[in-house]
């Protein structure tokens, strides 16, 4: 009485066919990326380690970009008035915070240190910009041609650093914090 099962007892359901090509193209896809991972490279931009740039150029008072990487870097914690935002008026003291930047970076070295995300929602590098033992983020602010903005997610210590220098520029009167303009 014993009845085995054979070959014709054995019903797989059937699927549709999308899901049998679905499952097929993974697969395919799976051996691909084993075989050649270079070809599944990330689209985005690799992070960038801490250490010595060559800047290219300085696009305002709070960007430049980076020769060796051609990458566009945005100072943590330090906002200039607008120079070059499409559809947006030049802000006073822009072109002198612009110009304070390509001062500080005229030597065409910069240090990188990073802290909290590595990049904005422009995928630009965020970063301290060091010139030998003075950063740029905190001398735009010191100078009144940047406000420090410590809602973003970076270092604590760092952000009272930057509120000091604010201080410091709004107690001198310099810059945006002075009665010129």
């Amino acid at each position: 009485m014993g009845r085995t099962l054979g070959f014709r007892s054995l019903r797989l359901p059937r699927r549709p066919a999308r899901a049998v090509l679905l499952i097929v193209f993974v697969l395919l896809l799976a051996a691909a990326h084993r075989l050649w991972p270079d070809l599944f490279e990330s689209a985005a931009p690799r992070p960038l380690q801490p250490g010595r740039y060559r800047v290219a150029r300085v696009i305002d008072g709070d960007t430049f970009q980076l020769a060796d990487a051609d990458e566009r870097v945005r100072l943590i914690g330090a906002d200039t008035p607008e120079t070059v935002k499409p559809n947006h008026p030049v802000e006073p003291w822009g072109p002198e915070a612009t110009r304070f930047s390509e001062e500080f970076l005229r030597g065409g070295e910069v240090r990188l240190e990073f802290d909290g995300p590595s990049r904005d929602k422009y995928g630009r590098i965020l970063a301290y910009a060091w010139v030998g033992a003075r950063m740029l983020n905190e001398e735009l602010i010191r100078a009144g041609l940047a406000g420090a903005r410590t809602s973003y997610p970076y270092s604590e210590a760092m952000k009272a650093r930057f509120l000091r220098a604010e201080d410091e520029a709004r107690a001198e009167r310099r810059g945006v914090w002075s009665d010129k303009r």
